[in-house]
């Protein structure tokens, strides 16, 4: 489930002190926080893309890795 647009006009990667162009989206959720049809979003730059995906991955949290382009293509216009 895509919940929206990346508002950033410029996003850049959710790495700590990056801040290059995002060109990946990392959808996740916690299973114990959020409901399983919910997606939060971090973005990712090519060279933290591996670390964040293993970040989130090892805790189980991972869901997709998207590239921001197919992202926004795929987002509803409106915002529920």
């Amino acid at each position: 489930m895509i919940i929206g647009p990346v508002s950033e006009e410029k996003p850049i990667c959710s790495a700590k002190g990056c801040r290059a162009d995002a060109v990946w989206v990392l959808a996740w959720n916690n299973p114990k926080l959020h409901a399983p049809e919910r997606r939060k979003t971090w973005l990712a730059c090519e060279e933290h893309r591996e670390h964040l995906s293993r970040f989130l991955g090892v805790r189980g949290f991972l869901k997709d890795v998207v590239p921001l382009a197919d992202w926004e293509s795929e987002a509803p216009g409106d915002t529920p």
